[in-house]
This record gives structure tokens, sequence and C-alpha cells, in this order.
């Protein structure tokens, strides 16, 4: 049985097949009822440089109201570490700033800082600060700043539980003009969950879902349970769509199933969660390898990685209905190299997602782009190439201004992180060659 799950857990991290024509068609033939135009340019991968220092990892890329990308990262300082952030507006950075820096900070690979903005044009960020001294017991830290990052406010703690307990995996999204809704595993219930594995989970209370709301003083509101029972640490992700927050996560049954969720927030009340797919994925332990979302207006595309029957997949699926319900979902990847980790976004022509695999060559980024309706697959294409292996090298992001898509990343080159970037602009038409040719090139430059 151990022999299984550890099985099931290092397939995350490990090659394809490519997706099967059953799982094309039965996509397409689920979403084709408001097929769209289908554009046929063709995009090509350029090196982007970024501001970030050396030794700077956890990435987070968000596109902002003003056509901006706001990009954080985590990056040691001293004997503790610094949150970091940059904005990239008009095809240039401006000055990195420092929003915070601390030597109690709960740091890794996975549960990582967040940065939003609001439409008064205050910014927000949050980091995870240790409570006590176990591993996994820490609290998630939030501050805003009403001068574009100049200066912060005095952090404020999200949770309030005081239990020395882990609480992290952190979604944030405007709530209105001037206030935050954030989301985040809870584990105040799970009673001696700051022990060094997440295994001390299991027998005791289960991981939780809470959302509340911050204003512009960092007053809190609202706060609710949103699902008593959630995968340990997977991560979470929101989206706004016209009818409402989409909010998605891996739910957890008591049979230990692990599927995809989600819940909308309408501006009053929070659905009763429902399944994106009934994967039927039974997994005793968590992958740690969350849900992403991405949406406009009633069209939401929600991706995410799963391993029914012990194959890693990740799959996309589409809803025109605000979230109301989702089609059958496309399988982007399947097999052994497939890691997941997925990031989503959606644009006015074509839908994107780039996910992790890991073979003999080594770690890369791929990227797919299809149309609206999943019906095509448009182009498909690897970002880059890494030297990193395993889990050091995270979770990339990936962001959409004006039909551009921006990539972050990590890469880990002997034992040191360091970030990169690339762009994925259109090109005339002028075939895969072209295509594959500047990713192959831009997969030696990062190194």
């Amino acid at each position: 049985m151990l022999a299984s799950l550890i099985a099931i857990a290092l397939a995350a991290c490990q090659p394809p097949a490519t997706p099967t024509e059953a799982d094309t068609a039965g996509a397409a033939a689920n979403n084709a009822t408001d097929a769209v135009p289908v554009p046929s340019t063709a995009y090509a991968v350029e090196p982007w440089s970024l501001p970030a220092p050396a030794n700077a990892a956890q990435p987070e890329l968000v596109a902002a109201a003003d056509g901006s990308l706001l990009l954080s990262w985590i990056a040691a300082a001293g004997d503790g570490h610094a949150l970091q952030f940059a904005r990239y507006r008009d095809g240039e950075w401006g000055a990195a700033r420092t929003i915070a820096h601390g030597d109690d900070w709960f740091v890794n690979w996975a549960d990582t800082p967040h940065i939003a903005a609001t439409a008064d044009g205050a910014l927000w960020a949050h980091w995870l600060q240790k409570s006590a001294a176990a591993t996994y017991a820490y609290d998630v830290a939030l501050v805003r700043s009403d001068d574009d990052g100049a200066t912060w406010s005095e952090p404020q703690l999200v949770n309030d539980d005081g239990t020395p307990t882990e609480h992290g995996f952190v979604a944030m999204w405007p709530a209105s003009a001037d206030s935050l809704g954030i989301a985040w595993l809870d584990g105040r219930a799970t009673a001696g969950g700051g022990d060094a594995t997440h295994a001390a989970h299991a027998g005791a209370g289960m991981m939780t879902l809470r959302s509340a709301r911050f204003d512009a003083e960092l007053g809190r509101s609202g706060e609710t349970v949103l699902d008593a029972s959630t995968c340990d640490c997977c991560q979470t992700d929101a989206a706004l769509t016209a009818r409402g927050l989409l909010l998605v996560y891996r739910d957890r049954t008591t049979a230990e199933i692990r599927d995809i969720a989600v819940t909308r927030f309408d501006g009053e009340r929070w659905t009763d969660p429902e399944r994106v797919h009934a994967d039927g994925w039974k997994m005793p332990a968590c992958p740690v390898n969350g849900p992403t979302i991405d949406a406009r207006d009633n069209q939401a595309l929600v991706g995410w990685y799963t391993a029914t029957g012990g194959t890693p997949a990740v799959k996309l699926a589409r809803s025109a209905d605000a979230g109301d319900s989702f089609a059958a979902p496309l399988t982007l990847d399947t097999g052994a190299a497939v890691q997941g980790r997925i990031d989503v976004a959606l644009g006015a022509n074509a839908a994107w997602a780039l996910w992790a695999r890991e073979d003999e060559a080594g770690q890369s980024w791929q990227l797919a782009r299809y149309s609206l309706d999943l019906s095509r697959e448009l182009q498909r294409i690897e970002v880059a190439r890494l030297q990193g292996r395993g889990r050091g090298t995270g979770f990339a992001q990936l962001a959409l201004v004006d039909g551009v898509a921006h990539v972050a990343w990590t890469d880990v080159v002997d034992g040191k992180p360091a970030l990169h970037g690339a762009v994925l602009r259109p090109t005339p038409a002028a075939g895969a060659a072209s295509v594959m040719t500047s990713a192959a090139t831009l997969s030696l430059a990062v190194h």
C-alpha cells in the first residue's frame, strides 16, 4: 500500500501520451454548440527579462485592470527573506520594491505569496508567517499599499484563530473598488497540523476552506467556512465572472476522492460547492497540485491535474454560464512525464494552458492554445527547458495582456534559484517550424 501511494505521488513529478483522438473529439462534441471563429495566427517565444535579483523564486504574475502586469517574488535577504515586486507597463519594468521582509516566514515551493490590485489603485499582498516552531505552523499575513508600493500598512493576520496549525494556499480578488476578497486553507481543526509532515492531519480534524473580506483599513468581515473538508495542501484560485467570483480548489471526501470543486459568490452568498468534473481520483495523500481558473464575462476556464487509475493527466474544462455547469473536460497531456502545476488564461479569441513535464531529458514548460470552445487546438509549443528538476522549480505563471502571453518561472542551477521569463507574441502564420525554432532558442538562452 505504501509503495503504491509513493508511486502515485511521485507520478506527479515525473512522461506522454499526447491527448488521444477520443479525448479531443469528446471535448469538441461537448463544446461545439457555440463554436467561435478560430484565429490562424501563430505565436513565437521571445526571452523576457525580469527585474528579480539573484536567488529569487516563487513568482506571482497577474494582469491588472489598467493593462499593466504585477510580478512578485521572494528573495533571500540576510538571514531571512524579502517579498518584492515590480510593475511592467508599456514594455518597461518599473523599479523593484520591497513589500516586507522577515526571518520568521514559511517559504516553500508550493504555498507562495500573492499580489493583487483593486480599482482604487491600492495594491495588496500576503506572505506566510511562522506561528510556532513546528514545520507547518504558520499564518497568513496581509498588507495594503495606497501609493503604488512605496509604503505598506502594518500586516494584519487573515486567520485570527491563534492555533499553531497550517493556514495558506491563498486566493485573492477585488471584492469592490476598495476592498479585497480572500480565501485560504485553514488547519485550525487539524489540532496538530504543525507536525513535520502533512500525514499528521490523518485522524485529526479536516482542513477547511474559508473566505473573508478586508476593507481599506484592513478590517475583516464576512468570514465564512466554504467547505469543511478539503485537500490539505493544494493551491486555490479565483476569477471574476459577470455573475460573481468563482473559486476553485481540490475537495476531499470521506472516501478520499480528491476532485476539483467550484463555488461562486454572487455578492451576497456562496453557492454550494460542485465538482467541475467527476474524475473520481482516490488519493490518500495530498498531491500538492491545485487547480487554476480564468474567466471573461460568463465564460470560465478551469485547468487541473489528476491521476485517476494511477495515470497522471492535465485537463481543461469550460463553462459558458459563469460556472453553473462545465462541459466534459479536454485532456491536454497524459503519461508519467506529466507533472501538472498548470496555469490557464482566457483571452478574447483563445484559451491558453501552461503545464510542467519532466522526463529523462529534464523538466520543461509546455503551452497549448485552443479555440475558446476548446474544440480545436491552435498551437502547442515548448516555452522553456530547465536545468532544475523536482519540486524546487515550483509553479510557473501565465498572464495575458492585449493578446500577448507572458510567462514567468523558477529554474534551479547548482542549487540556486533564479527567475526567468518569456513572451509569446503573434506572428504571421509562417508555419510551425519557425515557432519551434524560437522555443528551442529560448530554452538554451535561459541556462
